[in-house]
């Protein structure tokens, strides 16, 4: 069934046109996680069978965030925690070093600490306990696309060397 009503936003407002969608393990425990690590907020949750959550819409800082358990018979499945990932969450935050305290205190691993980055972000990477790599930075510093491309090649001599 088609809408036809003109009024109807296409977008739902307090929406982006992209938002990351999780597949977790158990996602009360993910929620609960995002909320100790990251301050989300949860905005409305859809029980399903078996006490499973088919979906939930949580907010982390001006940002959507969706969520819902595995259902492996439909082929709906979590990534394994520890393993490697083709995706990467990217979060700004106010204080880069804070979250990431804050995100390990909740149980996260560091896989890169937060450190300067010559694109003029602090910036450092996560694993969550369900098994999402999470990158985090701050910005610090405002660049020309000529500064940018001087420190990375700054960098990857220094990483060579």
């Amino acid at each position: 069934m088609t809408n036809t009503d003109t009024a109807v936003k296409k977008i739902p407002a307090g929406m982006h046109s992209l938002t990351p969608h999780l597949v977790c393990r158990n996602a009360n425990e993910a929620i609960a996680f995002y909320e100790r690590a990251f301050g989300a907020m949860v905005l409305g949750k859809l029980p399903g069978p078996d006490g499973k959550l088919m979906h939930a819409l949580l907010r982390v800082g001006d940002s959507p965030l969706m969520l819902n358990d595995e259902f492996p018979d439909f082929g709906v499945l979590a990534p394994q925690p520890g393993a490697a990932s083709a995706v990467t969450i990217h979060l700004y935050v106010e204080d880069v070093d804070a979250t990431v305290a804050r995100a390990v205190e909740a149980g996260a691993r560091v896989t890169l600490p937060a450190a300067d980055m010559f694109w003029g972000d602090r910036y450092g990477k996560l694993q969550d306990p369900f098994g999402h790599h999470w990158s985090v930075a701050t910005h610090i510093r405002d660049l020309t696309p000529e500064q940018i491309a001087e420190g990375m090649q700054r960098d990857c001599a220094d990483a060579q060397n």
